[in-house]
């Protein structure tokens, strides 16, 4: 399918939507792990609850213009805002770059998009909401059958290898540690990976997200004093992994293996 655009004709466009998106997505991050809706009500300062005017919420601008505090309560704007303003934009631009301007990219986006949801409110909240999981994984079957990444019967394949290997895994930890060590969100998340990646997405998201975790974690958990056994956000570094691998990390690394 040839491409709607030449990629750096849209890099623009899709820089700029993903700092829109960056930005609903802030509200998601907020709201789903407390239960509430992302439509409504607007956006309000959480310290004061004023509500936030269109010039107070200009993706990444208004966090400079109001030096990282609320304009009529002065409490401190959290640096995650623009962070994931400005990954989301990163990362649509870089889909682009690698894919090209296509039509059938554009699902990469919501995959995208969700990843980095899922990553940020599973570190600040240790929960992966079925709210973005469920749909992500039927949004990624119905898109292979045009993505330009999978087969539907890869994504198929991803999506049972993504549920049934970890749980496997997190079966036969219990058994032998007498406790949990994988959760049903993380399960879930892997699904919805394989639903855009395929099945070798799916090994590489969860070997590489493992060893990240454990390149991390440990340490993070170490260096805090905190015990061993405290559940890591394992989310946040399959997240990590899946979008590595999108943006073609994967291939990256087998070709200097010279696989």
């Amino acid at each position: 399918m040839p491409p709607l655009l030449e990629p750096v004709a849209v890099l623009p466009l899709a820089l700029t939507f993903g700092l829109v998106i960056g930005s609903f997505l802030n509200v998601c991050i907020h709201r789903l792990p407390r239960g509430g809706s992302v439509v409504a009500p607007r956006s309000a300062c959480p310290g004061c609850r004023q509500i936030l005017a269109w010039h107070d919420n200009v993706p990444l601008l208004s966090y400079v213009w109001l030096l990282a505090r609320c304009r009529r309560c002065a409490r401190p704007i959290s640096w995650r805002y623009p962070l994931v303003e400005a990954l989301t934009g990163a990362l649509f631009a870089g889909i682009v770059l690698r894919f090209g301007g296509e039509a059938r990219t554009l699902p990469l986006f919501l995959f995208g998009a969700a990843c980095l949801a899922l990553m940020t409110i599973d570190a600040e909240h240790r929960i992966l909401p079925n709210a973005i999981t469920l749909p992500g994984i039927a949004v990624g079957l119905a898109a292979s059958f045009v993505s330009p990444t999978v087969t539907p019967a890869s994504a198929a394949l991803g999506v049972a290898l993504g549920w049934a290997l970890p749980w496997a895994l997190a079966a036969a930890y219990r058994r032998l540690r007498r406790r949990e060590g994988i959760g049903m969100g993380d399960l879930k998340m892997l699904a919805m990976i394989g639903a855009f990646l395929g099945w070798r997405g799916v090994l590489f998201a969860l070997g590489a997200g493992s060893i990240l975790g454990t390149a991390v974690g440990i340490p993070y958990l170490l260096i805090r004093s905190r015990s061993l056994a405290e559940p890591l956000p394992f989310g946040t570094f399959l997240g990590a992994a899946a979008l590595f691998d999108l943006l073609g990390g994967s291939d990256l690394i087998l070709r200097e293996l010279g696989l």
